[in-house]
């Protein structure tokens, strides 16, 4: 391993930010989401590390629940968008998968279906965000339908939250996503889970049976404003280099494509290895913040494939082989996704294969 990026990930701070999130609402449960690769931390690891303490974990697909059996997982695993095919539901069975279900055609292909044990189904419901799901006047014969059928054991219902991160909710809030979804719960006797990360963190009126933090797992809050929670929360993925070249330009000169830095004053420049091809946006704009040698700097010019640009000129010790931190325990990833104009999760989804993860427990 020559080249110095690296996305260096803390079991550790997931665990204690998992066991965090069980804190909030201690009377419930809560699934582990490793959807997407863990957030792009790896799943197989960050599930292995949570497996001592996680009673079930939630992934988008049948074939990441797949990846997790292979690697030991034993927990129940729920499937997020469901099953695409009816040829994944005795698959699902036989290896303790629960799914979403959220369209009428799944419930026929239920029906149709031998399997080995009865499923646990998560009922997806829509109540405003209007992806998935069936409509609150649905709800009860719908469950009812389900509890009908061999195949089905056991029905809890499920929902997911437009705007639980925001403090200006700019359409629908929680609070109206949640009328009427309760009662109906309770008139059923059936379990509830609607939490996600925002939802956990800001509002109890949505803590139930189950909750399903995600992104908070990794250290990185949702939220568009800080509270308690917040300050808790412990970075996961440091995403690091280092700087292999620095060179002084003076006014007047350019740096990198389509000359967007211009000096006005002789300025001392790092060349490091990091780029859009490793995941680092290329979008970041002029400015964006960036650890050298432990002091804060900032991107100069555009990311290209492989490298990029910092600033030097104030930072004690600057040479060659300089460590860098794009985001992490010294760099807030919320902070640098605003420079983006995206969010942490992109951040974390988006660094790609060839940067090695390596797994630190402390």
């Amino acid at each position: 391993m020559s080249r110095p990026a690296q996305a260096r990930i803390r079991l550790d701070h997931i665990i204690a930010n998992y066991q965090l999130a069980c804190s909030l609402h201690p009377a419930g449960q809560a699934l582990a989401v490793v959807k997407a690769d863990a957030y792009g931390h790896g799943a197989v690891p960050v599930a292995q590390a949570l497996a001592p303490y996680a009673p079930a974990f939630a992934v988008a697909c049948i074939e990441e629940a797949l990846e997790l059996r292979a690697a030991g997982i034993i927990q129940p695993v729920l499937l997020l968008e469901g099953f695409f095919r009816n040829d994944e539901l005795p698959v699902i069975a036989e290896q303790n998968f629960w799914t979403a279900v959220h369209r009428y055609d799944q419930i026929q292909a239920l029906a149709a279906t031998r399997v080995a044990e009865p499923l646990h189904i998560w009922l997806k419901v829509d109540t405003g965000m209007h992806r998935l799901g069936f409509a609150l006047d649905e709800v009860a014969d719908v469950s009812r339908q389900l509890l009908a059928l061999p195949q089905v054991g056991q029905v809890t219902l499920m929902t997911h939250f437009a705007n639980a991160d925001t403090r200006v909710t700019p359409g629908i809030d929680v609070q109206t996503q949640l009328t009427g979804l309760t009662e109906v719960a309770q008139a059923l006797g059936l379990d509830m889970s609607v939490a996600n990360s925002a939802a956990l963190m800001v509002h109890p009126m949505a803590h139930k049976q189950w909750q399903r933090p995600g992104i908070i797992l990794y250290g990185a809050s949702p939220l568009d404003f800080d509270n308690q929670t917040a300050l808790q929360l412990q970075p996961a993925m440091s995403l690091v280099t280092e700087v292999i070249a620095t060179r002084w330009v003076q006014n007047g000169d350019s740096v990198g494509y389509g000359s967007r830095f211009v000096a006005t004053k002789p300025t001392r420049i790092g060349t490091i290895a990091m780029g859009y091809a490793d995941g680092y946006p290329r979008q970041a704009e002029e400015g964006t913040p960036v650890i050298v040698n432990g002091q804060r700097t900032r991107l100069l010019g555009r990311v290209s494939m492989d490298m990029m640009t910092v600033d030097l000129t104030d930072v004690d010790g600057a040479a060659v082989g300089n460590a860098v931190e794009l985001w992490g325990s010294q760099l807030d990833a919320n902070e640098v996704a605003a420079h983006c104009d995206t969010i942490s999760y992109h951040l974390f989804t988006g660094v790609t294969r060839r940067v090695p993860r390596i797994y630190l427990t402390s």
